[in-house]
């Protein structure tokens, strides 16, 4: 499977964005910079949940050194964002308020093969983050484009271009560990899913996803 570089990422159309098949309605960056204390809070939460979740694949597949050696980095990675997004939220006088439920990531562990052969466990819960990964870059390049705040544009376009290299790593572990012919056919399964939870999903400010 080719895996486009960031550069191409992000040179693409948006509505084609990391293949993401709806993008996000333009009403989401003008009310998120309404509520950029929430939006932050939320940010630094998912950067620690996505730390947790590769600790837990590594935890959970520590006989597959290519995915243990790949994500060990991406831990420490994550954990440094939760922290960058905590000193922004401190430089700001806001505070860091209470995780919440992810609607979005919930509806997407709903969609995940839950039985059967391991190995379609594994693929689904690494296509799984590739996908919250690219979200989260689309979100996050909404936010580099149309935030009023100069240094909020730029602080995201770095977290954008972060993202955009998570989402082929995830990829890149799911065709080390399955034909790259099931991961393309389960992947476009996926994408189509996804499209319709970002359909039914509320659009809300004070929320990455």
């Amino acid at each position: 499977m080719e895996v486009k570089s960031v550069v191409e990422v992000l040179s693409e159309d948006t509505k084609n964005i990391l293949g993401l098949q709806l993008p996000t309605d333009p009403r989401w960056v003008d009310l998120a910079s309404l509520s950029l204390e929430a939006i932050l809070t939320d940010h630094a939460y998912c950067e620690q949940k996505a730390a947790l979740t590769c600790i837990s694949l590594i935890q959970k597949n520590p006989d597959k050194t290519e995915l243990v050696q790949q994500l060990a980095p991406i831990v420490s990675e994550e954990w440094g964002h939760f922290r960058l997004v905590v000193n922004e939220l401190h430089k700001r006088n806001m505070v860091l308020g209470k995780q919440r439920k992810d609607a979005y990531v919930n509806r997407l562990l709903e969609f995940q093969c839950k039985g059967g052969n391991p190995d379609d466990r594994l693929l689904d819960q690494l296509l799984t983050m590739a996908l919250i990964e690219a979200r989260s870059c689309e979100r996050f390049k909404r936010l580099s484009e149309g935030l009023t705040d100069t240094y909020l544009r730029k602080f995201y376009r770095r977290f954008m271009e972060s993202e955009a290299g998570h989402y082929t790593l995830f990829i890149r572990l799911a065709t080390t560990y399955m034909p790259e012919k099931k991961v393309r056919s389960r992947w476009k399964e996926w994408l189509t899913f996804e499209a319709g939870v970002m359909e039914e999903m509320e659009v809300r400010g004070d929320r990455i996803h």
